[in-house]
């Protein structure tokens, strides 16, 4: 296990970076700043070394950026609508970070605290953070911890296990940017994209919250049932992919229960690098990096719109408010589990 020094917060905290690897080559940096990932190394088609998601060099980018790249989500990722949630008629009014409402939990969430190390090994890492009660105004104090692991079969299992003392929204992503054709490569409109998904989570405007409905992509730019070009479709004249800039979407995932399943699958010509996607969620928020403009990242690149693609597991959008959606509520003591995997391979 190979760790290095990832610099030093604003007010002067050490982090690091580690590095997990496997027999294949495959190797992953992880931070203990926001249990973020890093870089993501692969060999592609001509054994060239490619790293497939973008970040920055050191914990200071991280620290100022607001793109969340690599970072653990929570407790709730994405948006809450009137950045409001009510649980047993008590309201909690949360920070206000987006438009009027409430995305990722908040401006400083988990993402932006250093995680204690409870474990390290050649190829796995166990991070665990406190979040305290009302610390993002939620409610109960909440012990998180993430798990790392990296395969001989090039995965990168990420396994989420919460528990608050009081009742609580738990719904936990990691906000990687994928390019197959490496972080600095250019856009991804030519990447080829295949989502499980017949139905998506259509939004109000472009505040992006759901308009509560799961309506069918049939005949929409969303259908990516077969699979097609990231760009074939994006600059279509419709209205949710102008409110977006782009996609921006919650794609409801035909899952048949929460057992983990193959979800998506990303492919990158050029590199041959291949993206399997797992998940025991119902949903997945595609979005092309619609609003990264001109961001400074590691090894001196430069990102820019359509730099990359996430593919953001959770409960849907705004699920907490919702009553057609599956809600991400957890009594006291009841555990939040969840697994999602990104396999890759060189086709």
């Amino acid at each position: 296990m190979e760790q290095v020094s990832f610099g030093n917060t604003k007010d002067g905290q050490e982090v690091t970076n580690y590095f997990i690897s496997n027999c294949n080559g495959m190797k992953v940096g992880v931070t203990n700043y926001g249990a973020t990932i890093t870089s993501i190394k692969l060999h592609d088609k001509d054994g060239i070394e490619r790293d497939v998601v973008l970040g920055y060099d050191d914990v200071l980018g991280y620290q100022n950026g607001t793109c969340y790249f690599g970072a653990t989500v929570g407790r709730n990722c994405n948006r809450i609508a009137d950045a409001k949630i009510e649980l047993d008629g008590v309201v909690y009014e949360l920070e206000k970070n987006d438009n009027e409402n409430n995305l990722h939990s908040a401006s400083h969430g988990v993402d932006k605290k250093i995680w204690d190390v409870l474990s390290v090994e050649e190829n796995k890492i166990v991070f665990n953070c406190l979040s305290k009660d009302l610390e993002q105004d939620f409610p109960g104090n909440m012990q998180a911890q993430v798990t790392f692991e990296v395969s001989d079969e090039n995965e990168l299992s990420i396994k989420y296990h919460a528990v608050s003392d009081k009742k609580t929204v738990m719904n936990f992503t990691n906000h990687s940017y994928f390019n197959l054709g490496g972080h600095d490569s250019g856009d991804v409109l030519n990447h080829i994209l295949q989502v499980n998904a017949s139905h998506y989570t259509p939004v109000i405007d472009s505040k992006s919250i759901p308009t509560g409905e799961i309506a069918s992509i049939e005949d929409t730019p969303f259908d990516f049932r077969k699979a097609k070009e990231i760009g074939k479709n994006i600059f279509d004249d419709n209205d949710q992919l102008k409110y977006g800039n782009g996609y921006d979407h919650n794609l409801a995932l035909d899952k048949k229960g929460e057992k983990v399943e193959l979800i998506a699958t990303c492919y990158c010509e050029k590199t041959g690098l291949k993206m399997d996607v797992l998940t025991d969620l119902p949903g997945v928020q595609l979005y092309t990096a619609n609003f990264v403009d001109g961001e400074k990242g590691k090894n001196n690149a430069v990102y820019n719109k359509r730099s990359a693609v996430c593919l953001e597991t959770q409960y849907y959008p705004n699920s907490v408010n919702e009553d057609n959606f599956k809600k991400p509520i957890f009594d006291a003591g009841e555990s939040y589990d969840s697994t999602t995997i990104y396999r890759f391979s060189v086709k």
